[in-house]
């Protein structure tokens, strides 16, 4: 038995309904300032996607600059008014390596939040944005000496350190420089966050960060409390150097649990570990670090199935671990600081592309008659696009699910189960695995794909020597560039040639 057009394929996963409106969109996956036209057509902020693609081409990266603002103002609301009684307040940093352009840099410093980044590059878009060097922050698990030296210079407001080599070389570099430097220490509290395996970043066999356990060859010492290993842990050795180095003014410790997290707890399990860790170094060291960096990872919807939770209850739940906790200890609260990047641009981009191949494919599943299981087929549709994992990655590198809308006409004809697929030389160069699309979408059609402000753009390639697409935003009925897209004279910039020379094969017999 094969599915009808209008009926549910036994293919689809079990998350995905057969919509009874294709018209209608799913409002956690959008803008706020997407809709459908009166001619069916999707707009934004009252540009037509039609004129979008018309002006810019396609792919194209359609930013909502009203959306980016009024999240980023979401999350520095919510937490601040959750741990204003607690510490005045919470610092919020934008993740940058989300996506991260001058434009971009502007809003974030426009809206009050800081802006952490992870290498050099990233820090030079924010410093050329105009970005202050005291609301910046820089990551990563191998930093150059370079990249420290311009932090240094900038002045920043935190180095995070990510090992025992780099509180020494982060010091010595501030020294030479006749300077201090701001330094958190990233610390593993071992907290496995449900997120998928690749991109989890708080269990102990990574890259990222120091442990809180104690190391295997020591014995732990007699009556040590929570967060306390008798200092033998690498955490408590990196904040031990960090406290006796002159050239490194010690504000605190940093954790990231992973990403694309939808549930309290981990958060809430985080800062108790961490909190431990700051009253053991109270204890053994007589004093108390005045920062807890508590990072980022807050899932948003890509898909129906997704349900991520408002930023005020988050906010709320961390505040209420943080003040128990911090009793309990007799610790004062420190001052939380957060790292939303995902959460605030996710949702505000969508990638719109042009259609082009399609084809049907019969795909066997298991089906059943009178109780025997018989062979079945049922089919599937493959809608190719004009870009695919040179813009988004993340499907390939995660099984990373999206949705698609059909964005330039009415959705009227019947429902079907497709894979909006692109045009690389790789099987699994899939944008969509599995989307409700009318029947008739064909070659010319602009499909819509929400949810791509994060870890598309920046994770953009040339492969196949295909040319990035340019990123627009939208603000007040108005649409404008804010990264150029490639050409193929860009590619060839960077291709160092020979001069032409005459080849005999190349004269015609």
């Amino acid at each position: 038995m094969t599915t009808t057009a209008a009926g549910a394929s036994p293919l689809a996963p079990a998350w995905l309904t057969l919509p009874e409106d294709q018209a209608r969109l799913e409002a956690k996956l959008w803008a706020e300032d997407v809709e459908r036209g009166d001619d069916g057509v999707l707009q934004i902020d009252g540009v037509s996607v039609t004129e979008l693609a018309q002006q810019y081409g396609t792919p194209l990266f359609v930013v909502s600059e009203r959306d980016f603002r009024a999240r980023a103002r979401i999350f520095r609301t919510a937490f601040d008014d959750a741990f204003r009684e607690l510490c005045g307040g919470v610092d919020v940093f934008y993740a940058g390596k989300s996506f991260l352009c001058t434009e971009v840099a502007h809003w974030v410093r426009e809206e009050g939040l800081g802006l952490d980044t992870c290498s050099g590059g990233e820090l030079a878009v924010a410093l050329r944005a105009g970005m202050p060097g005291h609301r910046l922050g820089l990551h990563g698990n191998n930093k150059s000496a370079a990249e420290i030296t311009r932090a240094i210079d900038a002045d920043l407001g935190r180095i995070v350190v990510d090992s025992l080599q780099e509180v020494a070389l982060v010091g010595d570099l501030a020294v030479q420089r006749g300077r201090i430097a701001n330094v958190m220490i990233r610390l593993t509290p071992g907290v496995h966050a449900h997120t998928h395996e690749f991109i989890a970043t708080a269990h102990e066999d990574q890259k990222f960060g120091l442990s809180l356990a104690a190391d295997a060859t020591t014995e732990p010492a007699v009556g040590q409390g929570p967060g306390d290993d008798g200092g033998t842990s690498p955490a408590h050795r990196a904040v031990a150097n960090a406290l006796a180095h002159p050239g490194i003014n010690l504000l605190g410790v940093h954790c990231h649990i992973g990403s694309q997290i939808f549930e309290p707890e981990g958060f809430e399990l985080a800062a108790q570990r961490l909190l431990g860790f700051l009253a053991a170094v109270r204890d053994r060291h007589g004093v108390e670090l005045p920062e807890l960096d508590l990072g980022g990872g807050y899932g948003i919807a890509y898909t129906e199935a997704d349900e991520p939770r408002p930023p005020a209850e988050i906010a709320r739940a961390m505040a209420g671990v943080v003040g128990s906790t911090c009793r309990e200890l007799g610790l004062a609260v420190p001052r939380i600081s957060i790292e939303p990047g995902r959460a605030i641009v996710g949702p505000t981009t969508f990638t719109l592309y042009t259609a082009g191949t399609t084809k049907t494919v019969r795909v066997d599943s298991a089906g059943s008659e009178q109780g025997q299981a018989v062979p079945a087929t049922h089919p599937r549709r493959y809608v190719s696009v004009d870009g695919g994992m040179s813009d988004n990655a993340r499907p390939v590198l995660y099984g990373a699910d999206y949705s698609a809308v059909l964005a330039s006409r009415p959705p009227e004809a019947a429902p079907v189960l497709s894979r909006v697929v692109g045009k690389h030389c790789e099987s699994g160069d899939i944008v969509v695995r599995d989307a409700y699309l009318p029947e008739d979408t064909g070659a010319g059609d602009l499909l819509a794909v929400p949810g791509t402000g994060a870890y598309c753009w920046v994770l953009a390639s040339n492969y196949n020597y295909l040319t990035r697409p340019p990123v627009i935003a939208v603000a007040d009925g108005a649409a404008r560039l804010i990264v150029r897209g490639e050409t193929e004279d860009d590619l060839f910039r960077r291709d160092v040639q020979r001069e032409p020379a005459t080849d005999p094969g190349d004269a015609h017999p």
